[in-house]
């Protein structure tokens, strides 16, 4: 009897030092967070009040201060009414990250959530005189930023972006407009890649209510109504217009009657809709090493579904490597988490394809 409960002692004293063990070793290897801040000069050429001073939360990967490495760095585009908090607190991003590192089964890289929120509903990642020149923003100062300040590897093919919805499209525009910067590039669920199925007329949106406001509160909580007055502050700045700074896709004619306005429609879904501008972009998205994206099928705005599969069609026509993938859910429940789709497909995308 005293031998059997020494080997018990000598048992569980083995599983607590395992277990001790486990838990240091999984300590060593995980990442850590920093918050940092960037004064925008770029961002001061705005008028709805942006704030210059932009917040940052870097992933730095384990092992990077007790090391002279350099590293990768992929760059998180959040969508309209999110910030960098919900991306790495409330989708838990960095676990999902330590957790595969743990694994093998990624490599080692910075990871960099800027904020893009705005007084409206945040950027739609375009250079506009009104809410701000978001693309010039991102590239001649967040980037530079970033390299110089942290120990990445300050090349194209050691430089991802990656983004969620409206920072899907922002990933894909970056990429399509930017490949000396951006080598690779994965959007989750983007969208306005294309017009989908319904005109401008269709949408729903309230604009007598918008032409009458005196400020963007005034546009009321409509969440269409709201996304569409940001579109035309993004993509039909006007800075002699107050109060809104912006024309619109639907104007007063003489007799202060609501007409639409063919040319300012057609003006705005040139620069928003990215399948628009394809052509003009065709020789740089070849030329990229990886671009991915995909979209989910049970989105409430069948429009997003059918944009992206049209969107992936045409890539296909002009001859652009890609891979497009259309998968069961909505475009929120399926991207986080240990099988997550950012775990089990934008992780191993990046890990085949950044150079590290």
């Amino acid at each position: 009897m005293y031998t059997a409960f020494l080997k018990k002692i000598s048992i569980s004293s083995c599983l607590i030092f395992l277990c001790i063990h486990t838990t240091s070793a999984q300590y060593k290897i995980k990442g850590s967070i920093i918050d940092d801040t960037i004064e925008s000069r770029i961002l001061a050429k705005n008028k709805i009040g942006l704030n210059t001073n932009r917040n940052i939360k870097i992933y730095l990967p384990p092992g990077y201060s007790s090391s002279k490495n350099k590293y990768p760095v992929v760059y998180y585009f959040h969508s309209l009414f999110e910030n960098p908090n919900q991306v790495v607190s409330d989708h838990k991003t960095p676990e999902i990250i330590d957790k595969n590192i743990i694994e093998n089964k990624s490599k080692k890289f910075i990871l960099v959530v800027p904020d893009f929120t705005s007084p409206t509903i945040g950027s739609l990642f375009e250079n506009s005189s009104t809410s701000g020149f978001w693309l010039d923003f991102i590239t001649e100062e967040l980037v530079p930023f970033i390299d110089n300040k942290y120990r990445t590897i300050s090349d194209k093919n050691s430089r991802a972006v990656i983004g969620h919805f409206m920072g899907g499209r922002g990933a894909l525009k970056v990429a399509m407009a930017y490949p000396e910067i951006f080598n690779i590039v994965y959007a989750l669920h983007p969208v306005a890649t294309g017009s989908g199925y319904l005109p401008r007329i269709s949408l729903g949106v309230d604009w007598d209510k918008v032409l009458v406001a005196r400020s963007y509160e005034e546009v009321g909580d409509d969440i269409r109504t709201k996304i569409f007055t940001s579109v035309c502050q993004a993509f039909l700045p006007n800075p002699n217009r107050s109060p809104l700074f912006c024309d619109f896709l639907f104007e007063k004619d003489e007799n202060n009657v609501l007409q639409l306005h063919p040319k300012n429609i057609r003006k705005e879904q040139r620069e928003f809709h990215l399948d628009e501008r394809l052509d003009e972009y065709a020789d740089n998205l070849r030329n990229l090493t990886a671009i991915a994206f995909d979209w989910a099928r049970f989105d409430q705005t069948q429009a997003h579904v059918i944009s992206n599969r049209r969107f992936s069609k045409k890539l296909m026509d002009l001859g652009v490597d890609h891979k497009g993938e259309e998968f069961v859910g909505d475009p929120w429940n399926k991207y986080w988490g240990d099988e997550g789709r950012l775990a089990t497909r934008v992780l191993p995308f990046l890990n085949k394809h950044l150079s590290f």
